[in-house]
């Protein structure tokens, strides 16, 4: 079967108009640096070098390293007494949630609390915690186990706890679909957004998994970089020798508005969210569907939804793991489908693959790149695979006159999504 056509997308969908939701927040917590600014100082290698630690609680394991956030401290920015009824992750998402609501320059003492809502993805939710009560139970007993093992371990965690701190009254949603968690969970923002279901989305994924459980099930999969010699280089994406991605926590949320709800408050408008498309492989628990059709789907339906053709696109922040197989699929469907001229990255060798968060950080990341007309580095690109067929920024950030970009997510058990993101 031969597939449709680049700008095949274009054919109208029944009853479907385009939406554009207009991104006025950004909230970034991430190995690469904490706030927009450090983070996308970080992303374009001008920042800080992340923290890519050895763990002790990862200790014995051919991977023992992660991306860690050190320059946000949750207990002093939350207080301590806030701090224990959170999970890691749920914390991260909620200092995230409080700076990308101030730079939307909202005031959550005086908005409509019922026309805001929250949707956070997040693929693991509190697993860590998760893990250190299992411990006590063999270890000490079932009287020594936590009563806040619930409230902490749910993936709706972030979620839960963004709306109370920002006394959300509207919906509050999780999203669990793997690594793509954040990436739908803007998606589904987006579609609220048109409805007009509600005003405004805080909306993203956050994620911290210091987990030996998952991190050992991930060595045994052959999922993570083992050059336990040099963590900072480990995650290569696009490179002939990359052996795997790293992990790393953090948070990206975006605020998006209904277009006229941030006109009418006079907000400064970062870019827009003007498409969404979402797929599932239905092939396989680990591994992408080999001919990328799903991807390709998901990135088809994005475009058409923002009644845009493949020649729009000017750069793609793609998922690019640092895997064999997931850099090679992905950038074969974005040659396929959107042909040479993009400017393609991946971040995650600043980041970290932040699993159900990479969605909301990278999208966040993806609307600095259209303000700024830079797109930043593939990190540790050192010897490009001549088998990849797109034209990856590698080394330095590259300047770039583009209009719209494209967010791409892949997620075990072939859970894929898309965004198309446009310049204000």
């Amino acid at each position: 079967m031969t597939p449709p056509g680049p700008d095949a997308h274009r054919r109208a969908r029944p009853g479907a108009e385009p939406f554009a939701a207009a991104v006025t927040g950004i909230g970034l917590v991430t190995a690469a640096g904490t706030g927009a600014d450090a983070a996308w100082a970080g992303a374009c290698g001008t920042g800080a070098a992340p923290s890519v630690p050895h763990l002790d609680e990862l200790a014995g394991l051919p991977c023992d390293f992660m991306y860690t956030v050190t320059d946000a401290d949750p207990r002093a920015v939350l207080g301590v007494a806030a701090q224990r009824l959170m999970d890691r992750f749920s914390q991260l998402a909620v200092i995230a949630a409080r700076e990308a609501v101030a730079d939307a320059g909202l005031d959550p003492s005086v908005w409509d609390s019922g026309r805001v809502a929250v949707v956070i993805g997040s693929a693991h939710g509190g697993l860590p915690f998760y893990d250190e009560q299992h411990t006590t139970l063999t270890e000490r007993g079932a009287r020594r186990v936590s009563p806040k093992l619930a409230p902490l371990t749910v993936v709706n965690g972030a979620a839960s706890s963004v709306a109370m701190d920002l006394g959300v009254h509207g919906p509050s949603l999780a999203v669990s679909t793997a690594c793509s968690s954040g990436t739908v969970a803007i998606g589904t923002a987006h579609q609220m957004l048109r409805t007009g279901a509600c005003d405004v989305v805080v909306a993203g994924g956050a994620e911290s998994v210091r987990s030996r459980l998952l991190i050992a099930s991930a060595c045994q999969m052959r999922a993570v970089s083992t050059r336990r010699d040099d963590p900072l280089a480990a995650c290569r994406p696009f490179d002939t020798h990359r052996d795997g991605f790293v992990v790393g926590e953090g948070a990206g949320l975006l605020v998006l508005e209904r277009p006229e709800h941030a006109r009418a408050r006079g907000a400064a408008v970062r870019a827009h969210v003007a498409g969404y498309g979402a797929s599932s492989d239905a092939h396989s628990a680990v591994a992408p569907d080999p001919d990328g059709l799903g991807i390709e789907r998901a990135l088809r339906t994005a475009l058409a939804d923002a009644g845009l053709g493949a020649r729009d696109v000017g750069h793609v922040n793609a998922h690019g793991t640092s895997t064999v197989a997931n850099d090679l699929i992905e950038a074969t469907m974005l040659r396929r489908v959107l042909g040479e001229h993009p400017l393609v990255t991946s971040t995650k060798a600043m980041t970290g693959h932040t699993l159900g968060a990479a969605g909301g950080i990278e999208a966040a990341l993806t609307v600095l790149a259209l303000q700024h007309q830079l797109v930043p580095p593939t990190g540790n690109l050192d010897a490009p695979d001549p088998a990849i067929p797109v034209d990856v920024v590698s080394k330095e950030a590259r300047h770039g006159t583009f209009d719209c970009a494209v967010k791409t997510s892949l997620g075990f058990g072939g859970h894929n999504a898309a965004l198309v993101l446009t310049r204000a």
